[in-house]
């Protein structure tokens, strides 16, 4: 069971640590050790305590052995997590079959390592282990000694009773591990997206840094260049021409301007490989208009046709630039461009209340399954298209990257709603709404003039 040479290929979601394994084996032990301990000497029932002691002490042994052998912070592989979790198995199924079989109201206790797997590990191993589970149900309700009674007495369930038992477990065990790992599924999808949307978010940020620190050093670095530029020019025209060669001091002198020069260059580098943020201020602020062109640009070079229709009240709204409206309202764009017929419209309205974005196409809408399942991370499927693509060959549904959007765009708080345009038009509209308040990205532009009066649809 030790994988510590081996590397691991698995989801890591889905490694689970040594120490909650052993955690857990341990609280089996006390109760399984109290519940012994009351029956034989409080209650005073017999029972094979000595083959009962030693399945408990053979746990406790196994516990010892793994925290000596490994460190408890190790994560385990799928399968040595399964096997552990099928010994827990079986060295609980030998307790039931020493004490009673199913007539032992701590039977239900076989769903505890499907459970746990079923919340950390994959569906084929929770199977195996809930195949398991259903086997020693199985064997333990035909074949078990008695169950722990007063001197004298026997306790026995009747068959039809019996069976109704093993019915009852094996339907808890299928309903309770599907639900479990659901649960536990969704979670891990979840976190992967979420994972991923910081990921682009970082990224993005990253980049935009870059270019912005780019562009001002840039700026920055032509002065001192050009200075060390003509020095140096002025240094080989001198040395080309023997009968003036310059004095040891005016060459000090130059070579002391080309270093200070250099090493200002050298100042310039380093707050760009630093990515600084608070040199390029002067290139945060961007229109709406202005963020709309460049989130349309890469699917227009690409031939789709694009339409954007811009007009509100007063000044057009602004907002530092923002990596994560940008990539946002980039898939969304690029999802509509995927299914448009012909024609993608981008539509921006806006008043003191809110900013509204609208990104609609003329192709086939949104199924209702889709509507309905809106946040969800992993939408595979955005409707049928009859055969007949859009602009975009390679689009095939809305996917991880529509809800990373939805995440990031929500995060500026925007909010998100989907609906197909009414009959006898047709297609999809995304819709896009920023709330203005002190939360807002967009702030009215300073000095503009007021724009077109704009009804917000």
């Amino acid at each position: 069971m030790d994988d510590t040479d081996r590397p691991e290929l698995g989801s890591p979601h889905r490694r689970l640590k040594l120490d909650t394994l052993v955690r857990l084996r341990w609280l089996a032990i006390g109760g399984q050790t109290a519940a012994l301990v009351v029956v034989h000497f409080y209650l005073a029932y017999p029972l094979p305590l000595s083959l009962c002691a030693a399945l408990v002490a053979a746990s406790a042994w196994l516990n010892i052995f793994l925290k000596v052998r490994s460190p408890q912070s190790q994560r385990l592989s799928e399968r040595s997590a399964a096997l552990q979790l099928a010994y827990d198995l079986m060295q609980l199924g030998g307790l039931l079959y020493l004490t009673g079989g199913l007539g032992n109201p701590f039977a239900f206790l076989l769903l505890a390592p499907v459970m746990v797997s079923a919340a950390g590990l994959s569906a084929r191993n929770t199977i195996y282990l809930g195949l398991l589970a259903a086997a020693i149900a199985t064997l333990i309700a035909a074949v078990h000694l008695p169950l722990p009674w007063p001197e004298g007495q026997t306790f026995r369930l009747p068959p039809v009773y019996a069976i109704g038992v093993w019915i009852a477990l094996v339907c808890s065990l299928t309903f309770m591990s599907i639900y479990a790992f659901r649960v536990a599924e969704e979670a891990r999808q979840l976190s992967d997206a979420l994972m991923a949307s910081e990921l682009v978010l970082a990224r993005e940020q990253h980049l935009h840094a870059l270019d912005g620190l780019a562009a001002a050093a840039a700026h920055e670095l032509g002065t001192p260049l050009a200075t060390v530029y003509l020095s140096a020019k002025e240094l080989a025209r001198d040395l080309a021409n023997e009968r003036d060669i310059p004095s040891p001091e005016m060459l000090r002198e130059e070579m002391a301007l080309i270093l200070s020069q250099a090493e200002r260059c050298r100042e310039i580098l380093s707050k760009l490989s630093s990515l600084s943020d608070d040199r390029d201020q002067h290139f945060r602020g961007e229109k709406l208009s202005h963020v709309l062109d460049q989130v349309a640009e890469p699917a227009r070079a690409a031939g789709a046709r694009i339409r954007i229709d811009v007009q509100g009240e007063g000044g057009e709204p602004v907002a530092h630039r923002n990596p994560a409206i940008h990539y946002g309202l980039g898939n969304l764009l690029e999802n509509a461009v995927d299914f448009a017929d012909s024609t993608v419209t981008v539509t921006a309205r806006w008043n003191d209340s809110q900013v509204l974005l609208e990104i609609a196409d003329d192709g086939h809408g949104f199924t209702p399954d889709v509507m309905s399942r809106l946040g969800e991370p992993y939408v595979t499927a955005r409707g049928a298209r009859d055969g007949r693509p859009g602009q975009g060959q390679t689009g095939g549904g809305l996917g991880l990257g529509f809800f990373i959007a939805k995440t990031l765009l929500e995060r500026t708080g925007a909010e998100l709603r989907l609906r197909n345009r009414p009959p006898p038009e047709h297609g999809a509209v995304v819709r896009i709404a920023w709330p203005r308040d002190g939360r807002s990205p967009w702030r009215a532009e300073a000095g503009a003039e007021p724009a077109r009066q704009a009804d917000l649809p």
